[in-house]
């Protein structure tokens, strides 16, 4: 009997890798078509959009990922069950989710204009080509603008504002309120092959230690 990864998506998918080098400003995640296999080192969004890849590679969404991430030595270690799935999504207008999706397809036109180069090569924060990343200034600031925010002074303030948007849906939780535009994605736990939803999200009941200090 052979020993294998069965957790592969039926359809193209986002693929978010489980580690990641913190000398990184942005984690590379990237599209795959369903025939890619899926290693288990990478944890995949099913049917995810370019609003969603937007998001996720945002200044806002890594700002979340350096403070609640777990580590393997010094590297981002993202996990579903408390990095995704805590994880407060914007609630954006029309206008402004189109602008997110905009911005995130000039980050994936920004990468094919260097079709020699891999993801590492890309990221690497010493070597990474300036188109680049100007596409994810103008992406962060359209994410920014989707939270109904214009700009951080501080990296503290910005997770601070994220624990207070938590906080809110924690709230909402307790009293029985489920919004109603949380994103429809599936995420796999790679480590025990479950398939969890993301309104199952906001289950940690007490923030991280870490974390507390980034509360403004």
């Amino acid at each position: 009997m052979l020993f294998r990864q069965t957790a592969q998506p039926d359809s193209s998918y986002l693929a978010i890798p489980e580690v990641s080098s913190e000398r990184r400003p942005y984690i590379p995640v990237a599209f795959f078509d369903k025939d890619v296999i899926c290693s288990n080192t990478v944890q995949f969004v099913p049917n995810a959009t370019t609003f969603h890849f937007g998001v996720l590679c945002s200044h806002m969404h890594m700002a979340w990922v350096r403070t609640v991430c777990g580590r393997l030595k010094s590297d981002y270690r993202y996990s579903s069950s408390i990095v995704y799935n805590n994880f407060v999504w914007p609630e954006p207008t029309e206008a402004q989710r189109s602008k997110v999706e905009q911005t995130a397809q000039q980050i994936l036109d920004a990468r094919l204009n260097h079709p020699e180069a891999t993801l590492a090569d890309l990221y690497d924060p010493l070597a990474m080509p300036s188109d680049l990343r100007k596409a994810h200034q103008a992406n962060d600031k359209a994410v920014d603008a989707a939270y109904g925010k214009r700009k951080f002074k501080t990296e503290a303030e910005r997770v601070g504002y994220l624990f207070e948007l938590y906080k809110d849906k924690i709230s909402n939780k307790k009293r029985g309120v489920c919004p109603v535009s949380l994103p429809q994605i599936f995420i796999i736990t790679i480590n025990f092959g479950s398939l969890i939803p993301y309104k199952t999200m906001l289950h940690i009941k007490q923030l991280p230690k870490r974390a507390v200090i980034y509360q403004v």
